[in-house]
C-alpha cells in the first residue's frame, strides 16, 4: 500500500504537524545520493526511492515526497505505513543518521551520553509499558517476536533482539510477574546508537516498537 504523508490531517495535532513540515522541507532539499552513501542503503535513481529495512520489513521511501511502500512479506503489519512517529523517526534517520556497527556491547537508556534527558518518559512509556503489557503474557510476546523474525536471547525469562535500522540492534527483556513480584522489563541498545540518534529519538523509538507489537499481534489472531 502506498502512503503519502500529505494525506494526513495534521491540524488535529500540531505537535506532529509542525515537526513533520520542518523535516519534509529538509528532506526535499537533501541530496538522495548523499543520503544513500552516508547510510549505505540502496537508492534507485530511476524510481527515485530508497530501500530502508525497518523492524524486519523492507520499505521503499520515495524522494522528495516520502511516499512509503513495503516489499511484500508475511508480517501483515507495517509501522512505517501506519504510525506517524515511526515516519518521523525514519525521516530523522535519513537526514541525520550514519552507517554504523556496534562493538557488541549493549547499554540501557540511562547509560547513553544523554540518558538523563528523557529518562522518566522512557521509563514510563517504554520500560513499564513493556513490563505491564507483556510481563504476564509471555506467550504472546514470544509469538510476536518470532513473527517479526527477532532473534531469541538468554536473558531474563524471555528476551529477543530486534534490528530497527541496519546495524542498530535492540534487546527487549522480560521477567514474568508472580504473586510476590510484579513483572519487570529492560530495553538495551547497541552501543553505536549515539552515532545516529538523540535522546528524543530513543524515547520515541521504544514507544514505536512497543506500539508496533500490538499491530503484529492482531495479525496472529
Amino acid at each position: 500500500m502506498a502512503f503519502r504523508l500529505e494525506e494526513l490531517n495534521y491540524e488535529k495535532d500540531s505537535k506532529e504537524r509542525m515537526p513533520w513540515e520542518h523535516y519534509m522541507e529538509l528532506y526535499r532539499e537533501a541530496d538522495p545520493l548523499q543520503i544513500a552513501l552516508r547510510l549505505s542503503i540502496p537508492y534507485n535513481e530511476g524510481k527515485k526511492e530508497f530501500t530502508v529495512p525497518f523492524l524486519g520489513t523492507e520499505y521503499q521511501i520515495s524522494h522528495p515526497d516520502f511516499c512509503v511502500t513495503h516489499t511484500p512479506d508475511d508480517k501483515g503489519y507495517y509501522p512505517l505505513e501506519e504510525m506517524i512517529y515511526a515516519r518521523i523517526l525514519t525521516i530523522r534517520f535519513l537526514l541525520n543518521g550514519q552507517s554504523s556497527q556496534g562493538t557488541g556491547g549493549f547499554r540501557t537508556y540511562r547509560e547513553m551520553p544523554w540518558g538523563e534527558v528523557y529518562l522518566r518518559q522512557f521509563d514510563g512509556r517504554c520500560i513499564r509499558r513493556l513490563a505491564f503489557t507483556y510481563g504476564n503474557r509471555i506467550h504472546d510476546f514470544q509469538r510476536i517476536m518470532e513473527h517479526m523474525g527477532a532473534s531469541p536471547l538468554k536473558h531474563g525469562d524471555v528476551a529477543y533482539q530486534v534490528e530497527i535500522y541496519p546495524g542498530y540492534q535492540i534487546h527487549m527483556i522480560l521477567w514474568e510477574g508472580d504473586e510476590e513480584f510484579p513483572p519487570s522489563s529492560q530495553i538495551l541498545f547497541s552501543d553505536n546508537f549515539p552515532v545516529s540518534f538523540q535522546a528524543e529519538d530513543m524515547a520515541v523509538m521504544g514507544d514505536v516498537i512497543i506500539g508496533s507489537l500490538k499491530g503484529f499481534l492482531k495479525c496472529l489472531q
